[in-house]
């Protein structure tokens, strides 16, 4: 049995959540439920703070957790980071009042200034890095509206959208770091919890590999083979297949959901016909 830890609440939760669905790990219990076993696979899921899963998995107590990066360097904990997951993306930065930040000169700025932060551990760092002195008061929850009362010159917190920051007339000066969610795990690991891990690990890559794709099915002049090639490659190639009627094949690729209404229009104009578009659920490579 694979113990992963997870974040109990908020954006994290909820995709960490729809990631063990998609890879068909079915995970019941309330939200009062702080371990819950998976009926179909052999894991349990541990519901933390989602600043305890660092030292939960160091300590052993859990094998794996799925964490924000962010949280993980803060903690410094002794893991390992098994992968990054590609969501939960925020970045970790400066934030001034509006008022000052048209006349910022740079990190220089900062000496002698009061900072509001849940994260000192990294803040630290970065003033050390620049030779920077300023008072660094930690507090927990609400870091934004500290400049506006008075208790600091300026706060270091997470940025996503920006629109916090904006509310409360703060511009942001500085990025220190970028983040995403990652699985960490124990440096312990047995022989048969990597072997749950790795088949964990193959169901996500599965899930993330067919995110923002879809697969495409159309019928092509084949005097136009090469020039579609050019325009829609597949993971190494179309598939391409003879059709009944003279000069015409059948052929199906796999393209990015971003680029697709352009590609379409591309594949129309070398004679493209009955094109078909489906979603991809999963993609093994």
């Amino acid at each position: 049995m694979l113990r992963i830890a997870v974040q109990s609440k908020g954006r994290l939760f909820e995709e960490t959540s729809t990631m063990l669905a998609e890879s068909s790990i079915k995970v019941d219990g309330g939200k009062r439920t702080l371990l819950v076993k998976a009926k179909n696979f052999p894991v349990e899921i541990l519901y933390l703070r989602d600043d305890d899963i660092p030292q939960v998995v160091a300590a052993g107590i859990a094998d794996v957790g799925i964490v924000g990066e962010n949280e993980f360097v803060e903690k410094g904990e002794d893991a390992d980071i098994i992968k990054r997951l590609d969501f939960s993306k925020c970045r970790i930065s400066l934030a001034i009042p509006e008022a000052e930040a048209a006349n910022y000169p740079g990190v220089q700025w900062f000496n002698g200034k009061k900072i509001a932060t849940s994260y000192p551990n990294i803040l630290k760092q970065f003033l050390d890095k620049n030779n920077i002195k300023a008072e660094i008061h930690e507090i927990m929850g609400s870091v934004e509206v500290a400049p506006g009362i008075g208790f600091a010159d300026a706060i270091f917190d997470i940025v996503s959208s920006g629109s916090t920051l904006v509310s409360n007339k703060l511009k942001e000066v500085e990025i220190v770091m970028h983040s995403e969610a990652i699985m960490i795990g124990h440096k312990g690991l047995s022989a048969e919890k990597k072997e749950i891990l790795d088949e964990l690990l193959f169901r996500f890559n599965s899930y993330k590999n067919a995110e923002g794709k879809k697969y495409i099915m159309m019928n092509i002049p084949t005097d136009k083979i090469d020039e579609v090639g050019k325009i829609l490659p597949g993971m190494k190639a179309p598939t391409i297949t003879a059709l009944d009627t003279p000069g015409w094949s059948s052929l199906q690729s796999v393209i990015e959901e971003d680029c697709f209404w352009e590609i379409i229009n591309q594949l129309k104009s070398l004679g493209a016909e009955g094109i078909l578009v489906v979603p991809i659920e999963k993609m093994i490579l």
